[in-house]
């Protein structure tokens, strides 16, 4: 029994120093393998079987900051071009329909049509930008003028609409723009932006859509209201695809969503070469205190006159009246405000005359060394005009004269009377101008020869109904040619757009 015991022993000792042999013939490819890290650790001398040296031993790593996440946009750092801070504020919905195609196609055909736009809009863009962020609006309605008037300031409808935004009367009266005898504040870049962007957010607000807004800007919204209506009733949807609409009001959305779709593609605008607008105030406005010229007031600012009037588009006549803001580039007010104080001569060369009984304009103009169509021009009267007495005409001043600061808004004007007609043998009247209607104004002596005869014809039947109808021709003239019945002032009829 003892023996056998001894006999086991020795087994597991001769079984042990065999596998410790055959485990060191294999430690070497065990070590260099990632299945056995531990005997790597146990045997080193067998993991590393060459001494490496000390400058073998030691290898550098180069340690490399993480890299920045691609495609990031800092929403609060201002762009220095204006076109990316522009796209920031995207915020319409998209049309894709084939409208949309073939106005972009449209313009992009025509490369120079685009790039005389934004030449023109260089001096307004910043400005309608800022305020569009200001109020929180989509910033692609700063294209809106380019649909309305191609940025031109001097833009004139046939629906009488005038200025960038296009305001036709009415509307312009109801969002505070003044247009009186001076001044047409629908021209004025400051007052009219403002007041085509209170105009937008209020249609914005009672329609819920940018699209219905602007077909509203364009047709009015009491007819988009009423379109909406009548689709509601029908259980047709609602929305700006889905109106009947003027042809007009069909074509504007997707005018301005094709631009839009060329200046949100910087690559599209490279192509079409169009150039690029700093993003930074053009201009800033100073008040007057004292009426000025508009010609001295772009000489004290060292800038042409064409380039003021781009700035200032709003004035109907040479001088402006006193507490009017200027409009000036940025880094020309310091000059003009250098120069003012420096300069010692009258602000400006003109003066109001009030006509005298029985003078006519072309008599007083020589007066006062000015020809009478320049006379006519500056005082915006028609040819062959005749101005009765008591009515104020603005003439030059020589020496330069303080009287128009005290000039109401419209001077008196109240009896323009366009030239007499010329009475034929037979009776008839005719016209003066192509096709113009004519105010008559019946002298003293043709009022007594038609009472005469009115009388003298008062003794027949036949003659009674002559008179009659002649004291209905009198009476109709008489009252045209009356001071007290003026004609009225033509306005153009239509809604709360700007279509006539």
């Amino acid at each position: 029994m003892q023996h056998r015991n001894v006999l086991s022993l020795f087994r597991r000792i001769a079984g042990a120093g065999l596998g410790a042999v055959a485990l060191a013939l294999s430690a070497p490819t065990l070590a260099e393998s990632a299945d056995f890290p531990l005997l790597s650790l146990l045997m080193p001398t067998l993991a590393e079987p060459v001494a490496a040296s000390p400058t073998e031993a030691l290898t550098i790593h180069e340690v490399r900051a993480a890299p920045t996440p691609p495609g990031t946009i800092d929403l609060t750092a201002n762009p220095d071009n204006l076109w990316d801070r522009l796209r920031n504020g995207f915020a319409m919905t998209n049309l894709n329909d084939d409208l949309v195609l073939h106005y972009q196609q449209w313009y992009q055909n025509r490369p120079d049509a685009l790039r005389r736009m934004v030449e023109r809009s260089r001096p307004y863009l910043h400005h309608i930008v800022e305020e569009l962020e200001a109020r929180g609006m989509p910033t692609e309605l700063a294209l809106l003028p380019m649909v309305e008037s191609s940025f031109n300031p001097m833009a004139y409808s046939r629906a009488h609409a005038a200025g960038l935004w296009q305001f036709i009367p009415a509307t312009g009266k109801r969002f505070n723009l003044e247009q009186n005898w001076w001044q047409d504040e629908r021209r004025d870049i400051v007052a009219s932006t403002g007041a085509a962007l209170d105009y937008l957010q209020t249609i914005y607000d009672m329609h819920g859509d940018w699209h219905l807004a602007l077909a509203s800007y364009n047709w009015g919204e009491g007819a988009v209201k009423r379109a909406v209506e009548k689709n509601t009733a029908r259980g047709l949807p609602t929305d700006y695809a889905s109106l009947n609409m003027p042809n007009e009001t069909r074509h504007y959305v997707p005018k301005l969503l094709a631009l839009k779709n060329i200046f949100g593609n910087p690559v599209l605008m490279l192509q079409l070469g169009l150039p690029e607008i700093l993003n930074r105030p053009y201009f800033a406005t100073i008040d007057t205190e004292k009426p000025i010229d508009v010609k001295t007031a772009a000489r004290l600012a060292n800038m042409p006159l064409a380039e003021f009037l781009v700035l200032n588009p709003s004035h109907n006549r040479p001088v402006i009246r006193a507490d009017s803001a200027l409009v000036l580039p940025a880094d020309k007010l310091a000059t003009f405000r250098s120069n003012l104080e420096k300069y010692s001569a009258p602000l400006t060369e003109w003066q109001t005359y009030t006509l005298k009984h029985g003078e006519k304009l072309d008599k007083v103009a020589p007066r006062f060394g000015i020809a009478l169509p320049e006379l006519l021009r500056v005082n915006g009267l028609p040819q062959r005009v005749r101005l009765g007495a008591g009515s104020t005409v603005l003439v030059p001043a020589g020496q330069g004269a303080d009287d128009l600061a005290g000039q109401p808004d419209t001077p008196t004007l109240t009896q323009i009377i366009e030239p007499e007609p010329v009475v034929k043998p037979h009776g008839r009247m005719a016209k003066s101008g192509k096709g113009g209607k004519v105010e008559a104004k019946l002298s003293a002596k043709s009022s007594k020869s038609d009472s005469k005869h009115a009388a003298k014809a008062a003794s027949g039947k036949a003659h009674k109904l002559a008179s009659a109808g002649a004291g209905k021709s009198s009476a109709k003239l008489a009252k045209t040619s009356s001071p007290k019945h003026a004609a009225p002032a033509k306005i153009a009829k239509a809604g709360n757009g700007r279509r006539s």
